[in-house]
């Protein structure tokens, strides 16, 4: 569920390169989610990384998270206890 959301999420993303050469990425429909690289392949590693943890904030915090392309992940009203 999890992994199908992000490759949804990843699909939906928008890289910008900046003035110094470095990439900047965002995802429509997910506030807040942004990141950053010196390279392509550095910002979309970061990106997913950046998701996942929208993801657990998210749900952590009872938020709903909204569907992507048809896949969505369903928060529990029921408090988690999430384990680092």
């Amino acid at each position: 569920m999890f992994s199908e959301y992000i490759q949804a999420a990843l699909e939906r993303a928008e890289y910008d390169t900046l003035e110094d050469g470095s990439y900047v990425a965002t995802v429509t429909g997910l506030q807040g989610v942004i990141a950053v690289g010196d390279s392509f392949e550095e910002c979309r590693k970061d990106l997913i990384e950046v998701i996942e943890e929208w993801i657990v904030a998210r749900i952590q915090w009872g938020y709903p998270i909204p569907p992507i392309s048809g896949h969505t992940i369903e928060s529990s009203k029921e408090p988690i206890t999430v384990v680092d």
